[in-house]
């Protein structure tokens, strides 16, 4: 997605002559060697890795009893040695795509080595301390490699856990476990960090979203849904004005902070949404969140596309169900659809007005 904008920008600039065609060409192969580079070959080795990972899976959940205890027990782990092996050779001769797989490979083959064991024994135990082990095995890996693939095996692991954890305590709080979405949240940050693996830090958002929309379920109070409003709109603020400590420290994220927090904030006025239905607390809520998505398209909404558009989209949305509520006893449904259309041609002006002071600025910006 990225390269595709950046294509037809250079070419916009090359055709402008701002730039060289020699330049445009430089800075495309620049970003085509970087490692983080979008791949067809490297997610074609990732899926098959995938594919070859769920059949070793499936083949140990067979439990075959003809074969010896020891030969399973040996096989899987001489499985998890060759593909670790042969992953430190590729990464050693430049191949680190292959590598990513080899290792992904390897860290399957852990997991199912700690189910084939809990089977062949029958050791006590449950399935959440067998995640935790696995992603603490790919979290070691992933940093002893500094490989990206197992950083996002990491994330995928951490929402299995969490999973794993909701099903064995049926969805209620138990003692330090409840803070395990909280916990892997850092150490995932902590590790993309040093693998360099920019796009696993979204797991660390929607890991931190989940145990939020776990916590409303354990409390499904007002003051819930108030506190996810306030910390959302207060971390929001934070990372996106200018003059913020915050947003000079967490400049090089990327968009992902500001979108998250601006979610979690929506997240919760919506379901305060749920708890105040009309009068005047739903007339309050209605400004308070129209109010929102304005202050998120002035902070960030130039340079922020995520937040422009999820600005765009409640704001569209609060205004709508306002109008729903507001006429739908009054004036029956075919008004509200002539109020409704009315509405949106008055959104399309604020829209294309906003584009234009948004790129009026960016030409002034640039000049």
């Amino acid at each position: 997605m990225y390269r595709g904008r950046l294509k037809r920008d250079l070419a916009l600039w090359v055709e402008k002559q701002l730039i060289g065609q020699d330049v445009a060409d430089a800075l495309l192969r620049d970003l085509d060697s970087r490692r983080s580079s979008f791949s067809i070959s490297g997610v074609l080795m990732i899926l098959a890795a995938v594919l070859i990972a769920a059949s070793i899976l499936l083949l140990i959940a067979a439990n075959w009893q003809e074969i010896p205890r020891l030969v399973k027990i040996g096989g899987i782990v001489a499985l998890i040695w060759i593909f670790y092996g042969l992953a430190a050779i590729s990464f050693a001769r430049g191949a680190d795509r292959l590598g990513g797989a080899l290792l992904v490979l390897g860290a399957a083959c852990f997991g199912g080595a700690i189910s084939l064991i809990g089977q062949l024994y029958h050791l006590s135990g449950d399935a959440f301390d067998a995640m935790l082990l696995w992603f603490a095995m790919t979290v070691l890996s992933a940093a002893a490699f500094r490989s990206a693939a197992l950083t996002v095996m990491a994330g995928l692991l951490s929402f299995a856990a969490f999973g794993a954890f909701l099903d064995q305590f049926e969805g209620e709080w138990h003692a330090l476990y409840g803070w395990w979405p909280v916990l892997a949240s850092l150490v995932i940050g902590l590790l993309s960090a040093w693998t360099g693996a920019e796009r696993a830090r979204h797991f660390i958002y929607l890991l931190l979203l989940g145990w939020c929309g776990w916590l409303y379920s354990l409390w499904p109070e007002v003051g819930t849904a108030v506190a996810f409003a306030a910390v959302g709109l207060a971390a929001f603020v934070a990372v996106t004005l200018p003059m913020s400590p915050v947003s000079r420290m967490l400049g090089g994220l990327g968009a992902g902070p500001a979108f998250y927090s601006l979610v979690l904030a929506l997240l919760g006025l919506g379901l305060l949404h749920l708890e105040w239905t009309d009068g005047a607390g739903l007339a309050l809520l209605g400004i308070v969140t129209i109010a929102v998505t304005l202050l998120a398209l002035a902070l960030d909404g130039r340079d922020n596309g995520a937040v422009r558009y999820l600005a765009y989209a409640v704001f569209a949305g609060e205004v709508l169900y306002l109008s729903f509520v507001t006429i739908d006893s009054m004036l029956g449904t075919s008004a509200f659809f002539l109020l409704a259309g009315l509405v949106v041609a008055v959104l399309a002006m604020v829209v294309v007005r906003l584009e234009r002071l948004f790129a009026k600025r960016i030409s002034e910006d640039r000049a």
